[in-house]
């Protein structure tokens, strides 16, 4: 189809697709209960202790670790601004009104067994977080405005964002070193999970319908794209901590984001783009090969970063002898 649709008309068009992932979401989410993940008795054990103020040493996160959960947690806090901009998005009537209030239902339990686990086991300063929680969710979060933003910009963004979500919650289970707190943000994973599925899915479904519309909605995004913490404090030196111990850098956003996005939906073998479709399709490709160069950039970079850091702990460590 190479006529432009509005989004009422796309929204519409797309309404029993949306009705049908729905359900099939819906059979395979797993009901489960943020308390069942937090060890609290960590937490009776530092209320023994009279309620003395925080202290670095009550946390068993390396730096690493307690940047990773700061920065996913807020990001998870910022869920009423997300709210909106899907509602407004998708519409909150029928089948897509249903998804956005379960989606919105499901992300809440992410906020909340993050932070539970955090104060309980005193990882982080929870003064601090409330500090950063408060500037982070006042600034919220907004969509760039350009003439293209809407629906197939929004479900773009969401499907590579939900994924890139997953990878950086997963890997930053991994940096805890904590069976409890891999094993809930596993739980947290599974969930983004299905919801990439969702928003694939309908997005998939938009390019088969306009393909030159949702393909340009997609270049779009990648061209531009951010993690949703962006505009939370400290967020670019954290993001940079975080890329360089390998909880979510450029390659994992090209291999495990964004390459497979784009093959699920066959975007390089369709022959349904018009002319216009075929030159965003080219714009995309070209953008890829360079984002693979600065992959390589960005990798070289980091590996002599790390081996100026392992030089200066091996002469102070000599210096201490």
């Amino acid at each position: 189809m190479s006529k432009d649709m509005t989004q009422l008309e796309i929204l519409t068009e797309l309404e029993p697709v949306a009705e049908q992932n729905l359900n099939r979401h819906l059979s395979m989410a797993k009901e489960w209960h943020p308390h069942d993940y937090v060890p609290w008795d960590q937490g009776r054990n530092f209320a023994a202790m009279g309620g003395v103020d925080w202290e670095p040493e009550q946390s068993a996160l390396s730096e690493v670790a307690k940047i990773a959960m700061i920065t996913n947690l807020l990001t998870e806090d910022n869920l009423p601004s997300y709210h909106r901009e899907i509602a407004e998005n998708f519409s909150t009537d029928g089948a897509w009104g249903t998804w956005v209030g379960r989606w919105t239902a499901e992300e809440n339990r992410h906020g909340i067994v993050m932070r539970d686990y955090l104060v309980v086991t005193r990882g982080v300063d929870p003064v601090a977080l409330e500090q950063a929680r408060m500037i982070h969710m006042t600034n919220g979060f907004a969509s760039p405005s350009h003439e293209d933003a809407g629906f197939l910009y929004s479900v773009a963004y969401v499907t590579f964002q939900e994924l890139a979500t997953r990878v950086s919650h997963r890997n930053t289970g991994k940096v805890c070193e904590d069976p409890i707190a891999d094993r809930m943000l596993q739980r947290v994973a599974a969930d983004e999970n299905l919801h990439m599925i969702f928003y694939r899915n309908m997005c998939g479904a938009a390019l088969d319908l306009v393909p030159d519309q949702a393909l340009e909605a997609i270049t779009l995004i990648l061209e531009n794209f951010q993690m949703p913490g962006a505009g939370m404090p400290n967020f670019r030196r954290n993001g940079v901590l975080m890329a360089k111990h390998g909880i979510y850098d450029l390659r994992q956003h090209l291999e495990e984001v964004v390459q497979p996005v784009l093959k699920k939906w066959r975007v390089f073998e369709r022959d349904d783009f018009t002319a216009r479709g075929e030159q965003t399709r080219e714009r995309l490709g070209l953008f890829l090969e360079q984002l693979g160069r600065d992959v390589v950039k960005f990798e070289e970079q980091r590996d002599r970063m790390l081996a100026r850091e392992a030089a200066k702990r091996d002469r102070d460590l000599r210096a201490a002898v």
